[in-house]
């Protein structure tokens, strides 16, 4: 079993070297650069992390300057990635790494774990990459790879199961570290994700091309798409909201979301969750908002998007803020077009920005 395990290991390596592809964050060893990326594509493909963690880095090079940085210029250079806790939480990371490690990135694997946000694969993924050390990491795709690879059954999120995964992860990276190659841990475990996001796809996987291929017991047995056990979907659910895009003077009012909450500390039109369905959300908002204080409803945009397994429908309306009150019940400010431009929003909220800009230019089709 051990000579197999090295045999496999070996023809992974080969494989990476050859058909890696070029992506930015490999081309250091930088921990605070690997860590961005590992924190950027939790949840998101690597074709939308590229321009994100370019841009992050030209901006805030170091963890110095991501601690330094205020949470807002955080947020609006996150803008677009989603799942902005991630965001929230690496920002408060650089903090500890600043006051407590002299802005030095810590190097230990347990001490790597008690940063904010890091979990076991991040932490692994940290310390195999950036600093060569013999630690596995496990997701998604390393997980399709395993499984397939010993035909295991049984779904790899149980407890059992998962801790199995994981030892069995340990020893390709040990096996790896053994080997005497140059950078073999951080190969190894890249070689096992790529070889996944790649080859081992969950649909239709590319077996003749796979340096595996003669070791994989699921591809002996004809069947690779049935591995992973995964377990049954959790059904979608709609959710839907109405927007309030109001207008004063040429600017329109804001509130920030409260930093306890999902998009926390992002900024957003006045909004109200409504039954799917609901007709005449213009008429909920007003009354939310004070009967009397706008006029002149009118539609402004849809935007549909996905939050895991949620389906959100945004429909937003705009009216004129009227009435003595100067502001909006709730809080917020009044801003204008660059202010509106410059505070980090979630993508749904943006692009209603956008549907209210081309309103003003007079380019607005509703």
């Amino acid at each position: 079993m051990k000579q197999r395990l090295e045999t496999q290991v070996g023809a992974l390596l080969n494989w990476y070297q050859l058909h890696a592809r070029d992506l930015p964050w490999r081309r250091t060893q930088d921990p605070y650069a690997i860590w961005v990326s590992e924190i950027m594509l939790q949840q998101t493909q690597v074709k939308t992390v590229i321009p994100f963690w370019q841009r992050w880095m030209n901006e805030l090079p170091s963890v110095i300057d991501l601690a330094s940085a205020s949470e807002e210029r955080v947020l609006k250079l996150w803008e677009g990635l989603g799942y902005y806790r991630r965001a929230r939480l690496l920002h408060a990371a650089a903090r500890v790494i600043a006051e407590r490690h002299g802005g030095q990135f810590p190097r230990g694997v347990d001490a790597i774990r008690e940063l904010p946000g890091v979990g076991r694969y991040t932490a692994g993924a940290i310390g195999s990459i950036a600093f060569g050390l013999p630690e596995p990491i496990l997701d998604g795709n390393i997980i399709r790879v395993l499984c397939r690879l010993e035909a295991l059954g049984g779904d790899p999120k149980g407890r059992v199961m998962n801790e199995a995964l994981w030892c069995q992860a340990r020893r390709w990276v040990e096996a790896a570290g053994e080997s005497g190659r140059r950078e073999a841990c951080s190969h190894l475990n890249q070689a096992l994700m790529e070889l996944g996001a790649t080859v081992c796809t969950p649909r239709s996987p590319a077996c003749e091309r796979c340096p595996l291929g003669e070791s994989c017991r699921a591809r002996k047995e004809g069947n690779a798409e049935a591995y992973p056990e995964l377990g049954a979907r959790v059904a979608v659910e709609a959710r839907e909201f109405v927007v309030a895009v109001l207008e004063r003077d040429g600017r329109v009012w804001l509130r920030q979301r409260a930093s306890d909450v999902v998009n926390g500390g992002l900024w957003e039109f006045p909004n109200l969750e409504v039954k799917p369905g609901t007709r005449g959300g213009e008429a909920l908002l007003r009354g939310v908002l004070g009967d009397g204080t706008t006029e002149g409803w009118k539609p402004l945009s849809v935007v549909r998007h996905a939050i895991t397994r949620y389906r959100v429908t945004q429909r937003a309306f705009v009216a004129e803020w009227v009435g003595t009150r100067s502001e909006v019940p709730g809080g917020g400010r009044w801003c204008g077009r660059e202010q509106v431009e410059a505070l980090p929003m979630s993508s749904a909220h943006r692009r209603i920005a956008k549907a209210w800009n081309l309103l003003r230019d007079g380019l607005h089709l509703a």
